[in-house]
């Protein structure tokens, strides 16, 4: 008696080998475009994930500030991220990724209409970056800036001073990435260029109303909602998955180190700088701690691909302590950080460009290496901060950058907009509406 299970369970199992892996031997065979499909599908990930950074700046800076400037810190996060958009595209990226056949900068690509696929994918992850770097600059100059002006100086930033000190680290033939320099996404080329943009927008502003007594005393001139504070810190934290993550862009197994090490350098960052003011007896207040672990975030960025964890959780852990000290240094000079943007991104940054050299895996302590990764952070500073003061300076003594002590005391939300963000706080409705139709008569 034959048994004609067995021939049928065959033909069953042979058909759903050959129906699974059909596929997979297709995508064999066209294994570019799928792959190449794939690694948009990422950058396309991480983008918005970096897009999202955007929210997390606006929460922390708009809790950091007083609830009459709520608005106006929300408008320069929105629109510099939209005014900047345009201006990267038309000059920016060219600039930065365009044919550099000098080593300067980008000759081409500019307003770019035409390209492939990946090109398209390219230019929308870079588009975020450059929004992140004219970003940061918003907070340090809250609640004294005058709108139009900061919106002129981060056109500035997104469509020459960030592009063009971009062009030569990023750049395939960018002078600074020839000789080896290591930025994997940007502690310098986006961060500390922030920061020194940031640090030339309060030198040439000056400090707040009040913010400094006339016998060098400090007074600290708390922010409205910290709720807002801890929610941007964690939108921020989040955002770095991607700002890191998609710098591989491509999708591989080195992705799984690179968030772990992001992450654990942001909770050393944390770490080291709850530690710096308890051991300091300084108050352990949380906007410091949120800054700590944004410090380390940042210093993890540049080496968060060629580290491994216990270095990258040092990393993260000096950038928290450099952080506090570095707010504490700036308080000392009188200069003026409603966020703590210079601290946090420029001085951060400089610790991580320089800790990516130092502890460059296989190759950890190399001299040759932290010689030009001293270069880069000193080119970085010399191009980014004289060029921001020459431009901070310039809208300074044109249009004017600093509001009017007027309306710095009645704050820039119902003087620079209009509109007040928590209109039922504010008994003096009549007040509102008489001002608003002077401005409206301006």
């Amino acid at each position: 008696m034959h048994n004609h299970s067995a021939p049928i369970f065959f033909h069953a199992l042979a058909f759903l080998i050959i129906h699974l892996l059909l596929p997979f031997s297709v995508l064999a065979a066209d294994s570019a475009v799928d792959i190449q499909a794939v690694d948009t599908a990422w950058i396309a990930i991480a983008g918005a994930l970096v897009f999202m950074m955007q929210a997390g700046f606006a929460m922390l800076e708009s809790g950091m500030a007083r609830a009459k400037n709520a608005v106006n810190v929300m408008m320069k996060n929105y629109m510099d991220l939209a005014v900047g958009a345009v201006l990267f595209w038309l000059i920016g990226y060219g600039l930065m990724f365009g044919h550099n056949p000098t080593g300067w900068i980008g000759q081409d690509h500019f307003a770019l209409a035409y390209g492939s696929d990946w090109t398209a994918s390219m230019m929308f992850f870079q588009l975020m970056f450059a929004a992140t770097a004219a970003t940061i600059v918003s907070g340090a100059m809250a609640e004294r800036t005058r709108f139009m002006p900061y919106l002129f100086g981060a056109c500035g930033i997104v469509a020459v001073i960030y592009p063009v000190f971009g062009s030569w680290a990023w750049n395939e033939h960018g002078w600074l990435k020839q000789m080896g320099f290591i930025d994997f996404a940007g502690s310098t080329v986006v961060h500390s260029v922030g920061g020194w943009c940031a640090l030339a927008g309060i030198m040439v502003l000056g400090p707040r109303l009040g913010r400094f007594g006339s016998k060098g005393e400090v007074h600290m001139i708390p922010g409205h909602n910290l709720s807002l504070v801890a929610m941007g810190g964690f939108l921020l934290w989040f955002g770095w998955f991607g700002f890191n993550g998609g710098s591989t862009l491509a999708v591989g197994t080195e992705i799984g180190p690179i968030l772990l090490n992001t992450h654990m350098a942001g909770a050393a960052g944390a770490v080291g700088a709850l530690l710096t003011t308890w051991m300091t007896r300084q108050p352990v207040l949380m906007s410091s701690v949120v800054n700590g672990s944004l410090g380390g975030l940042v210093a993890i960025t540049a080496g968060c691909a060629s580290m491994e964890v216990p270095y990258a959780i040092l990393t993260g852990f000096v950038g928290g302590i450099v952080t506090m000290c570095g707010t504490w240094g700036l308080e000392k000079l009188r200069l003026d950080d409603v966020v703590g943007a210079v601290a946090v991104h420029g001085f951060s940054g400089v610790w991580g460009t320089l800790a990516a050299g130092l502890f460059l895996k296989g190759n950890m302590f190399d001299l040759n290496q932290v010689i030009v990764q001293l270069i880069g952070v000193a080119v970085a500073f010399v191009w980014v901060f004289l060029s921001a003061l020459l431009m901070y300076g310039l809208l300074a003594r044109t249009i004017g950058l600093r509001v009017s002590t007027m309306h710095e005391q009645r704050g820039l939300d119902i003087t620079e907009h209009g509109e007040v963000g928590y209109p039922e706080f504010n008994r003096d409705a009549a007040y509102q509406r008489e001002h608003v139709e002077q401005l409206s008569k301006l």
